[in-house]
């Protein structure tokens, strides 16, 4: 299926990923502050970095002068990340003030976004977070003592709720909080959580625990989706290696369990041709085949998962 985004949003990926002057896909060199949120190998991935004029005695008041980001993701991660830096650039913000945008802003100016891809504009939000955390420490700005509380740290500590996609209980907590968050589907939604295996819907400590923890029984819930085991990177063998049947049952299972439920999430598939040693002949289809990334998909996701879970020397051949 085809997502329906705003003319908005259409333009604003359109213009980014043909370079058009005025736009902000790119690295700013040596920045003052950089930040990342999300995984290549769960589907999409932001790095933002700003720039800004620094104020001679006061460093809290240092405005940001330019902002930028590479962003592998779908139209929507692309178009909310370039919306972000509209934003930033315009408003004027240092980058304590500059926290004041969150992902409604982002929606809002992007005249709207589907429900499945809200987790596009949080992860916008996020990635500014981390920056901002990282201009505060080159800077020497004690962001407590302003009463500023910044959640880069919460991906690295906490208890992993959803392994597949790495997310942490204090994260998700925040999150379920701030967004008002009530199903699993909504968790979904905005941080992608529970949506590849699903094994944590329902797990002890899972989504259902913890929106049942911060909201009490009794709210929407999910019906109990059947337990199924969670893809696990497959060890690779020394001795003796896999026959080419085997690599290649494995690169089907690999495609199958992991790579399939995260193309599903944007509408896409991804057809087998042929398997010929280490290469994976293949094409996109559903929505992510007429997707402008298209090439990065399946360069940066689907090989890199194949690289990690298989065999190293495998390559993706676009067909």
């Amino acid at each position: 299926m085809a997502w329906e985004y705003s003319e908005k949003t259409k333009q604003l990926f359109m213009d980014a990923v043909h370079g058009k002057p005025g736009t902000h896909l790119g690295e700013i060199e040596n920045p003052d502050g950089f930040g990342e949120h999300g995984s290549i190998a769960c589907g999409d991935a932001l790095r933002f970095t700003f720039r800004v004029r620094r104020h001679p005695t006061d460093p809290t008041q240092d405005v940001i002068t330019e902002a930028r980001y590479l962003t592998f993701g779908c139209t929507s991660a692309i178009a909310a990340s370039e919306a972000l830096c509209i934003l930033i650039e315009q408003g004027g913000f240092t980058p304590i003030t500059a926290l004041k945008i969150q992902n409604k802003e982002i929606v809002e100016f992007l005249q709207g976004l589907p429900q499945q891809k809200i987790h596009c504009s949080v992860m916008g939000a996020e990635a500014l977070e981390s920056a901002v955390f990282n201009w505060a420490q080159k800077r020497g700005v004690d962001l407590d003592k302003l009463g500023i509380q910044i959640h880069a740290k919460d991906q690295a500590e906490g208890r992993i709720v959803c392994n597949c996609f790495g997310l942490s209980e204090p994260y998700l907590r925040r999150k379920i909080e701030e967004l008002n968050l009530r199903t699993i589907a909504e968790i979904t939604n905005a941080t992608k959580a529970g949506g590849a295996c699903m094994n944590c819907h329902h797990a002890p400590g899972g989504l259902q625990h913890l929106l049942d923890d911060v909201w009490g029984k009794g709210g929407k819930q999910l019906r109990v989706i059947p337990k199924v085991e969670a893809p696990k990177p497959a060890a690779r063998p020394a001795e003796p290696a896999m026959s080419p049947y085997q690599s290649m049952k494995r690169i089907e299972k690999t495609i199958a369990e992991v790579v399939q439920p995260i193309l599903a999430r944007d509408g896409g598939r991804m057809e087998i041709v042929d398997i010929k040693d280490n290469l994976v002949f293949c094409r996109l289809e559903g929505a992510c085949a007429g997707c402008l990334s298209a090439g990065q998909t399946l360069k940066l996701m689907v090989e890199k998962t194949l690289k990690d879970l298989v065999d190293e020397r495998i390559r993706v051949v676009e067909v």
